[in-house]
């Protein structure tokens, strides 16, 4: 699936970059373009693999490139000022190639949050190809600001994008990091994922069962939020995944069909990239990758019927994506339409509760200065 990425704000341009850089690096043509976005100059220029022409600085006349803190009302400002520059910055790269769009961003913070909906608006009015959203939730240690952001950019993005994936930070941060290392984890963990998802279909080898971008698009059709879960295993010296012992007590190997299946079952009760009832799903994706031999067509279809009788939905595809030069057999299950999330109702509440803390502060400083004027004092000068 040919994929225009755009990263929106800091998260969001960091993203996109090891996007970038993973698809180089894998030999895949699944980025056909690749944009970054900001406020901020500094961030642009902490950029390494997306080119200088493709970095597009943007509310400058305001911010002076400076960034806009964590204020997404004026990150949604911003966008719609600049909204016809961004769209001729689209236009001058061409979309004629492009299969979807992309929109990455940071939903914690001002630039991204803010802008990010706003431009997938813009886009879903002018193209006929999908666009999709991947949100990216701040940790609870950022503090209520950044989940009231959080909360609002989120209703907002998923209603303006044809889909929206979500990957929580909160679920995936582990301790004893540093913040940089962290996040360079975490967005490895982002890529990973989606290099299988969007590179299948442009697989160099013709696999037992083709997926191609009809079938992605039509499992993230009907909108709503989708996780994405993910297992793998390195293959051996001998070419073949870890061994196991018989009943009888003799060292065998595992057959293709038992290795693919138990590597969908670790991708549905691993970590997701946003925690959630899968069951609540109303389609789903299996796609298998690794090298042709260690694939099952069978596999693939005994995971596709586990996965039918698991969510409420009953549109389930599947496929696999050849790639001799892998050392790893690996599974993706994509679940489209999740209702069933967490963290988004935790987010939910803690945006309410920041909602209600500044109009109570700001009813506070109407009354001290309603107060202050009805004294009928007058404010003496220091001078």
């Amino acid at each position: 699936m040919r994929v225009f990425v755009i990263g929106y704000g800091q998260a969001g341009g960091r993203v996109a970059d090891t996007f970038l850089e993973f698809a180089k690096r894998t030999g895949q043509n699944f980025v056909i373009r690749a944009l970054a976005i900001n406020t901020a100059r500094s961030d642009l220029l902490g950029i390494r693999d997306i080119p200088m022409e493709d970095r597009l600085l943007v509310g400058e006349s305001l911010t002076k490139g400076h960034g806009i803190g964590a204020d997404n009302e004026l990150g949604a400002k911003v966008a719609t000022d600049e909204l016809y520059s961004i769209q001729s910055a689209i236009d001058k790269r061409g979309s004629h190639k492009v299969d979807a769009f992309l929109i990455i961003a940071g939903l914690g913070g001002g630039t991204g949050s803010g802008g990010a909906p706003v431009l997938a608006r813009r886009l879903k009015k002018l193209y006929e190809e999908p666009v999709y959203g991947l949100g990216i939730l701040p940790t609870k240690e950022e503090g209520s600001l950044y989940s009231l952001n959080a909360a609002r950019s989120l209703m907002s993005f998923v209603n303006e994008v044809d889909n929206l994936f979500l990957f929580d930070n909160d679920a995936w941060k582990t301790g004893g990091e540093t913040v940089k290392e962290a996040f360079a984890d975490i967005n490895e963990e982002i890529v990973r994922r989606f290099g299988i998802l969007f590179g299948a279909s442009e697989a160099n080898e013709v696999g037992q069962v083709v997926v191609d971008a009809a079938e992605i698009i039509n499992t993230l059709k009907g909108g709503g939020i989708s996780t994405i879960g993910y297992a793998a295993e390195e293959i051996g010296s001998e070419g073949l995944l870890k061994k196991f012992f018989s009943k009888k007590g003799s060292l065998e190997k595992i057959d293709a069909v038992t290795r693919i299946t138990a590597l969908t079952r670790r991708a549905v009760a691993g970590r997701l990239t946003i925690p959630c009832d899968v069951s609540t799903a109303e389609r789903a994706l299996i796609i298998a990758a690794g090298p042709p031999k260690e694939l099952s067509r069978k596999g693939i279809e005994k995971s596709k019927e586990r996965l039918e009788e698991m969510i409420r939905g009953t549109e389930v595809r599947g496929g696999d994506f050849p790639s001799v030069r892998s050392q790893h057999v690996a599974t993706i299950v994509l679940f489209s339409g999740v209702s069933d999330i967490p963290r988004v109702k935790d987010l939910q509440e803690i945006g309410a509760e920041a909602q209600e803390k500044l109009k109570e502060v700001s009813s506070e400083k109407e009354k001290g200065y309603k107060e202050l004027m009805d004294t009928g004092e007058t404010i003496k000068p220091l001078f």
